[in-house]
């Protein structure tokens, strides 16, 4: 067999009539839009460096089509996939077991296929995690955050937020009910005071500037967790002139061929300190590889790899 030409994404037709290559595609990331993805750059670089003769591809599914999707690479036996938008939270459904923390969090954006089961995982709050600590060096329970959205990413995000016990948690989303939603899922956390002043340690807020402007003041870390950023087009998930210097601002979204989101230039030009998220892709992605061949992930070739992609 001969390997399959490179390719920017499959589709479900391409599932159903699926004709493998050599090494074997068994991996990949299941999204839409999914063409943006440095996924394949870094777990094929990973895979290349274990000596693991498998691939990792994008795979074009609409969520309509997720059942589908998950039915075929059991069928297929292939070894996992990620998740992106918009599937985080849809996954939950059609999953055989998930692991604790992604059921708490309500987002999977992993999946293992052990024994013919699919196993969801969250790998994006620790991949969060560690992307702070390295693009910042601070932990997350020395910080008040401000998280942008209330979905899948925002989701996992502001669990793992919640379980390190950061100081405090505002989360903000267009709409308002699910932001409410989220908080009350990650009240249990935040039963004991940490920070005196008028100030709620964990708050839903409305995404309107006078909110907004009320609570980067009592902010340390900002996080879009929303799409804004994906394209070319969007500008800052929130008004350049409500960013302050005293802040640090993480931007989830990384834009290929881009070094810097709109939000991240934005900040920087305030004066903040700020990152993209290529780092936490390649956190994340690690943990996934670990999951997935129960070994240590190389990280440096991953991150080789993802940046290169940019």
């Amino acid at each position: 067999m001969k390997s399959k030409p490179a390719r920017k994404a499959y589709a479900l037709a391409d599932l159903q009539n699926w004709q493998d290559s050599d090494p074997p595609i068994r991996l990949g990331v299941l999204g839409d839009p999914v063409e943006h993805s440095l996924s394949p750059e870094l777990q094929n670089a990973a895979l290349q460096q274990s000596k693991i003769k498998m691939q990792y591809a994008r795979f074009h599914i609409l969520a309509r089509e997720l059942p589908e999707g998950f039915r075929l690479i059991r069928e297929l036996k292939f070894v996992g996939v990620n998740l992106t938008l918009p599937h985080k939270v849809r996954a939950l459904d059609l999953l055989d077991e998930v692991d604790r923390d992604a059921k708490r969090s309500g987002a999977v954006n992993t999946v293992a296929i052990r024994d013919g089961k699919l196993i969801g995982f969250d790998t994006d709050g620790p991949g969060f995690s560690r992307a702070i600590r390295e693009e910042f060096a601070v932990d997350l329970r020395d910080l008040r955050i401000l998280v942008l959205g209330a979905g899948g990413a925002a989701r996992a995000i502001a669990f793992q937020c919640a379980r390190e016990n950061c100081e405090r948690l505002v989360i903000a989303n267009r709409t308002f009910a699910n932001a409410e939603t989220l908080t009350k899922n990650l009240s249990e956390f935040f039963v004991g005071p940490r920070v005196l002043g008028p100030v709620a340690r964990l708050q839903a807020i409305p995404w309107e500037d006078a909110a907004l402007r009320f609570q980067i003041a009592n902010t340390d870390l900002v996080v879009n967790a929303t799409p804004l950023g994906l394209s070319a087009n969007d500008g800052p998930p929130i008004p350049a002139r409500l960013l302050q210097p005293h802040l640090m601002v993480y931007d989830a979204v990384y834009a290929r061929g881009q070094s810097r989101t709109p939000f991240v230039t934005a900040a920087m030009e305030a004066g903040a300190r700020a990152a993209s998220g290529l780092s936490m892709l390649v956190h994340q992605g690690a943990r996934a590889f670990e999951i997935w061949f129960g070994s240590a992930a190389p990280i440096e070739a991953m991150r080789k790899a993802c940046s290169g992609g940019l």
